[in-house]
């Protein structure tokens, strides 16, 4: 059981919200493959939410299936953000997240984002209205600070704390970093170090369930918030938690459950977006399910241009016959293909299973 103020969460494991990615198809996936309780939207403008935007109002489009929900505002008018959490609360949301995170210009430039990071006395006035305003939790995701000159965090967990946040999301770099350079675990701990009574949750590079285990043991966080992770690979959740409990790694699922999740992940991209739209917004997604096939060209060629449901069971079928003929089930070449040995030391790619860290998916990342 863990807590975010009133809310009972049955994981401490978290969906991060990626700008194009975690809409409600992917949230659905994940939650249907288990292991995670609340999960986040996109970050969401608070004026375009009061405008009923119709943009906006999509991203926060939600079911019965999708619950518990947070959603995550960003903005800087405390009324505007006071007004748009409160209309989130009547729609039935669990918690409001508060954006003072994202790096880029366009959201720092109207004060929101990282921008919060700088001025702590108008940022904790904004926080307070809200949470005086909602009965629901509001959290607050935040950077470690604008640059290494300014790790102003841990100041501002505590700030935060004082006027009643229920809890911490940080995430392990700066805002000069964006997403390059590795995360600061030292940089987490010392925010947990900061609050005394509210939870913080680590986030950042967190891509498999060593790495998970490791943000817990190193910064003495509360639970983990899981992004890129979650998207390259939607088991993670489940094998994290089977790993700190057991301390054994789950085996990886075979091909065919990979390929049934993520052909019920278009099937709920075409239900909710409609087949055209859910199709095209399909062509960078599937790509990232199949970086575990193995070698995928045949398929990834194929599938960047799909156009209807239909077409995605020809690209399938296709991809199948020829992985049969050329790769085992765990998507190794057949031995009678295998370049030899010194060859093969230079040119082949290293096993998906080992790599530590991921890049950002193309997409709308100008709203990260």
């Amino acid at each position: 059981m863990f807590r975010l103020g009133k809310l009972e969460l049955g994981s401490n494991l978290f969906l991060s919200p990626l700008a194009g990615y975690t809409n409600l198809p992917f949230r659905l996936v994940i939650r249907e493959v288990g292991g995670v309780d609340l999960c986040t939207t996109d970050l969401v403008n608070a004026r375009s939410l009061l405008e009923k935007n119709r943009k906006a109002l999509k991203l926060i489009e939600s079911n019965e299936r999708d619950r518990p929900l947070a959603v995550q505002l960003f903005g800087s008018v405390p009324e505007e953000m006071r007004d748009a959490a409160l209309y989130l609360e009547s729609l039935g949301v669990a918690s409001i997240d508060i954006n003072m995170g994202c790096p880029v210009r366009k959201v720092c430039r109207v004060g929101g984002g990282s921008a919060m990071m700088t001025e702590h006395e108008k940022t904790a006035a904004l926080v307070k209205g809200m949470v005086d305003a909602l009965k629901i939790p509001v959290t607050a995701k935040m950077r470690l600070g604008w640059d290494d000159e300014n790790l102003t965090a841990p100041e501002l967990a505590r700030v935060l704390e004082g006027v009643g946040v229920a809890a911490i999301f940080v995430h392990g770099r700066t805002r000069a970093q964006g997403f390059s350079g590795g995360v600061n675990l030292a940089g987490i701990a010392a925010v947990v170090r900061a609050v005394k009574t509210i939870p913080v949750i680590g986030n950042g590079d967190v891509t498999t369930p060593q790495a998970a285990k490791m943000m817990f043991e190193e910064t003495g966080c509360a639970g983990v918030s899981i992004g890129r992770g979650a998207f390259y690979n939607p088991w993670i959740f489940t094998h994290t938690r089977e790993f700190i409990a057991t301390g054994q790694l789950p085996s990886e699922p075979p091909f065919d459950e990979r390929v049934r999740v993520m052909r019920r992940h278009l099937d709920l991209m075409v239900e909710v977006f409609g087949e055209p739209l859910g199709c095209t917004m399909f062509r960078k997604i599937a790509p990232w399910y199949a970086k575990r096939f193995g070698p995928t060209s045949v398929f990834n060629k194929r599938v960047v241009q799909l156009k209807t449901r239909a077409e995605f069971e020809e690209i399938l079928a296709e991809y199948g016959l020829w992985r049969a003929q050329f790769l085992d089930e765990s998507g190794a070449l057949l031995p009678r293909f295998q370049p030899p040995p010194m060859v093969a030391s230079f040119e082949r790619e290293p096993e998906v299973a080992q790599r530590v860290s991921i890049p950002v998916p193309k997409g709308p990342v100008e709203v990260w």
